[in-house]
Protein backbone atom coordinates (compact mmCIF):
# COMPACT_ATOMS: atom_id res chain seq x y z
CA UNK A 1 0.00 0.00 0.00
CA UNK A 2 1.03 3.57 -0.63
CA UNK A 3 -0.52 6.97 0.07
CA UNK A 4 -2.47 9.00 -2.49
CA UNK A 5 -0.79 12.41 -2.93
CA UNK A 6 -4.21 14.03 -3.47
CA UNK A 7 -6.40 12.70 -0.64
CA UNK A 8 -3.90 10.75 1.53
CA UNK A 9 -6.00 7.60 1.09
CA UNK A 10 -4.43 4.18 0.72
CA UNK A 11 -3.58 3.06 -2.81
CA UNK A 12 -2.98 -0.61 -3.53
CA UNK A 13 0.29 -1.25 -5.38
CA UNK A 14 0.93 -4.44 -7.36
CA UNK A 15 3.59 -6.83 -6.01
CA UNK A 16 5.89 -5.95 -8.93
CA UNK A 17 5.34 -2.23 -9.66
CA UNK A 18 6.74 -0.64 -12.82
CA UNK A 19 7.80 2.99 -13.20
CA UNK A 20 5.15 4.76 -15.30
CA UNK A 21 2.39 2.33 -14.27
CA UNK A 22 -1.05 3.95 -13.93
CA UNK A 23 -3.23 3.34 -10.88
CA UNK A 24 -6.51 4.74 -9.58
CA UNK A 25 -7.17 5.90 -6.05
CA UNK A 26 -10.33 4.13 -4.89
CA UNK A 27 -11.09 6.88 -2.37
CA UNK A 28 -10.99 10.01 -4.56
CA UNK A 29 -10.95 8.47 -8.07
CA UNK A 30 -7.88 10.36 -9.31
CA UNK A 31 -5.58 8.59 -11.79
CA UNK A 32 -2.06 8.20 -10.42
CA UNK A 33 1.27 7.30 -11.97
CA UNK A 34 4.25 5.60 -10.33
CA UNK A 35 6.98 8.23 -10.72
CA UNK A 36 9.88 6.43 -9.00
CA UNK A 37 10.41 2.98 -7.50
CA UNK A 38 13.09 3.67 -4.87
CA UNK A 39 11.55 5.26 -2.94
CA UNK A 40 8.10 4.51 -4.36
CA UNK A 41 6.60 7.87 -5.32
CA UNK A 42 3.13 8.48 -6.73
CA UNK A 43 1.94 11.57 -8.60
CA UNK A 44 -1.12 12.61 -10.56
CA UNK A 45 -1.07 11.10 -14.04
CA UNK A 46 -0.89 13.65 -16.84
CA UNK A 47 -4.10 14.27 -18.75
CA UNK A 48 -4.20 12.41 -22.07
CA UNK A 49 -3.91 14.96 -24.85
CA UNK A 50 -5.75 14.65 -28.14
CA UNK A 51 -3.34 14.17 -31.03
CA UNK A 52 -5.91 15.00 -33.75
CA UNK A 53 -4.46 12.33 -36.04
CA UNK A 54 -0.93 13.73 -36.06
Amino acid sequence: MSECPVCAGEVEISPDPVEGELLECEECGVELEILTLDPLTLGEAPEAEEDWGE
